[in-house]
């Protein structure tokens, strides 16, 4: 099985840039490490959703949807854990 393709929400990617340096780094490695473990230990799906899951990364979580067949990452949500799963 290839590496798998990340792409962001623009949503997503503006918030990212909206982070301090130290905390966007720590996530931009850990998006990374998705693309060749898309299911890492401690990955959670979210209840409610096909495909959709999400990783811790500190204070921060990470929510992406799964594309098995496209083997594709789509990077929905970066928030804080006390807003990551509220509807917008």
């Amino acid at each position: 099985m290839g590496d798998y393709r990340v792409v962001f929400r623009a949503s997503a990617e503006k918030e990212l840039l909206s982070l301090s340096l130290l905390v966007k780094s720590r996530i931009e490695n850990a998006i990374d490490k998705l693309a060749s473990h898309p299911r890492p230990s401690g990955v959670r799906k979210l209840k409610g959703a096909t495909n959709t899951y999400r990783i811790r990364v500190g204070e921060y979580r990470v929510v992406f949807e799964i594309e098995d067949e496209a083997l594709r990452i789509i990077v929905t949500k970066i928030r804080h854990r006390s807003q990551a799963y509220r509807q917008n």
